[in-house]
């Protein structure tokens, strides 16, 4: 920040170094005794007398004004001292009754004092500030180091490095902004409260923008909120916080900005992935999906997600699954438990969070799309299962067919996948125009919690009769 050098200097007439500042004499009236005066004489005399006592009260006011505007500024501004001092020599004043060394030593002493006292305050705040950013570096550095120690080509983090990368060079930037400010400051011997507030201000944003690069070493669990909070820029990819690594979609994802934190991913059409550990491969034509172990009753499969740590408020997510033989959705002609969460109460895949379960979402297999039945999708026109729904699923739901004919048939229906929102015939409509799909989207508001999420897979019969697997579980938290 540049300073005039001139501004808020105040001068004052030069000093010799005696006890008082140079004199003026006031007047000389010189009064002869011998001098005869009549009355008119006399009148004169008493006349010029009573205009010298006037023009001495004159002065004393000036001078007792000219000491009341010394004591109330910390300098001797440069117009006032140049115009006391012509006016003291045009009218006579004596200046030196008023303002002596002593005083003007006194003054001087107590604004270079504060002075000073503001210049150490700030230059120990200054340096505590620079102390954090010098650790805070050394982390960035170290980051960067364990980015590229833990890389093999798997993580891409050449995004990771340029957002640190960049908060270095900014920083360094804003560095020599507090530097070139410091040296102007001490130069000139001036300081002011506004030059202070910039510099803190700088400090502060440079602290804030040096949190980006120390928050991958935070101990404290780190979502992907965090990083777009502090790097708002973030591209969606993977990032290595908390000696692991995530995946963040900084896009929209359900209608929400990014900062979604993946706690899940599985898409079997990839061929090197396995099922989770309790579930069963099914393969037919290059469609690949997990389900239930083979059982001759009903039964649910299990898989949860950690949050590790992370708080959230929002869950986001897309299941998409097939159906296998003569799903039912939520008909209850099987069993007794299509009122109870923690068992099967669906033909279909059940996500909760937390213990005890609580309802996210569930995702049903009707029987049929083209035929109507008891046994088919609540939102199936016709069918009677849209009173039967219990109340903790509500609306929180998707529900469709993969069976195109008339015929039960235990098969693989591989052609039509489940909750994709494609190809539901004429009966199934309004199962493909529910919001969001094949995305759906919790919001808690802000009751934020760190649950882990559970995946089941469900059936109220065995599976030589009836099966959904999935095959494909993405979901994010936020």
């Amino acid at each position: 920040m540049e300073v005039d050098d001139t501004k808020n200097l105040y001068e004052v007439d030069q000093y010799d170094g005696k006890d008082d500042f140079p004199q003026r004499p006031i007047a000389n009236l010189q009064i002869h005794d011998t001098v005869p005066v009549g009355r008119k004489g006399l009148f004169f005399i008493i006349g010029i007398q009573v205009f010298v006592i006037l023009i001495l009260i004159i002065l004393l006011g000036i001078n007792g004004v000219t000491l009341t505007h010394l004591n109330t500024v910390d300098m001797c501004d440069s117009t006032g001292a140049s115009t006391g001092a012509s006016t003291g020599a045009s009218t006579g004043g004596n200046t030196a009754d008023v303002l002596t060394s002593t005083a003007f030593q006194d003054q001087f002493d107590r604004f270079n004092s504060t002075l000073q006292d503001q210049f150490d305050m700030l230059n120990n705040t200054m340096q505590n500030r620079f102390n954090q950013l010098f650790n805070m570096t050394k982390d960035s550095s170290m980051k960067i180091n364990d980015i590229v120690d833990f890389t093999d080509g798997s993580v891409n983090s050449t995004g990771n490095i340029e957002q640190i990368l960049k908060v270095t060079g900014d920083s360094a930037g804003m560095l020599m902004n507090v530097v070139n400010t410091l040296s102007t400051i001490e130069g000139n011997s001036v300081t002011s409260s506004g030059a202070i507030n910039d510099i803190l201000v700088i400090v502060d944003q440079l602290l804030g923008l040096q949190n980006a690069s120390s928050l991958f070493n935070s101990i404290q669990p780190v979502s992907c909120k965090d990083i777009k909070a502090v790097l708002p820029n973030s591209p969606s990819g993977y990032y290595h916080v908390n000696s692991h690594t995530i995946y963040c979609n900084m896009d929209t994802l359900c209608n929400a900005t990014g900062g979604w934190t993946r706690l899940a991913y599985l898409d079997m059409s990839d061929a090197t992935q396995n099922c989770p550990s309790g579930f069963r491969l099914y393969q037919s034509g290059g469609v690949r999906a997990c389900g239930r172990p083979v059982t001759g009753s009903a039964s649910c499969s299990s898989v949860t997600f950690p949050s590790n740590g992370i708080n959230y408020t929002q869950i986001c997510g897309r299941v998409t699954g097939y159906q296998f033989g003569s799903n039912d959705a939520l008909h209850t002609g099987n069993g007794n438990n299509h009122n109870n969460l923690n068992a099967d109460y669906v033909d279909g895949v059940s996500l909760t969070r937390g213990s005890p379960r609580q309802h996210v979402w569930t995702f049903m297999g009707g029987v049929f799309e083209s035929i109507n039945i008891p046994s088919n999708c609540p939102c199936t026109a016709g069918s009677p299962q849209i009173n039967i729904i219990p109340d903790f699923i509500g609306n929180n739901y998707f529900c469709e067919s993969g069976n195109p004919t008339s015929s039960y048939y235990n098969q693989f229906f591989t052609a039509d996948p489940l909750w994709d929102g494609k190809l539901c015939r004429s009966l199934e409509a309004a199962c493909c125009n529910a919001p969001g799909l094949p995305w759906f989207h919790r919001d808690y508001g802000t009751a934020s919690t760190t649950d882990y999420i559970e995946l089941r897979v469900c059936g109220d019969e065995g599976t030589n009769n009836e099966d959904t697997p999935f095959g494909l579980a993405e979901i994010y938290v936020k």
